[in-house]
């Protein structure tokens, strides 16, 4: 089984052919082909590549499904004894990612 851990904005995924992730939005549009080169480590049949700090000759490619609002999160500041209360929502915006391809860096 070949995988990888790949850096997206900030944060770490792993990640094999075929799956779909959800990563912060990304600017691109959907259906676009992206790549990703931050590819922390690499394994295939066992053989394991960890980069120092990336793998140079890796690169993972996506496709953007969609963009989204992911699910709403709730702030709620209070202080205690003098009935202040503020209540705030927030939805992040999502990307959904189809990993279509991990290979060699051309």
């Amino acid at each position: 089984m070949k995988y990888a851990v790949v850096k997206i904005g900030g944060a770490q995924y792993r990640v094999s052919e075929g799956d779909e992730i959800e990563v912060d939005k990304l600017t691109d549009k959907e259906g676009d082909l992206v790549n990703f080169n931050q590819v922390l480590l690499f394994a295939e049949d066992g053989k394991v590549k960890i980069g120092k700090p990336e793998v140079k000759d890796i690169q993972v490619s996506a496709r953007i499904l969609k963009h989204y609002k992911g699910e709403k999160i709730d702030v709620f500041k209070f202080k205690a004894k003098t009935g202040y209360r503020r209540k705030m929502g927030f939805r992040p915006e999502k990307s959904l990612l189809k990993i279509e391809k991990i290979s060699p860096k051309p």
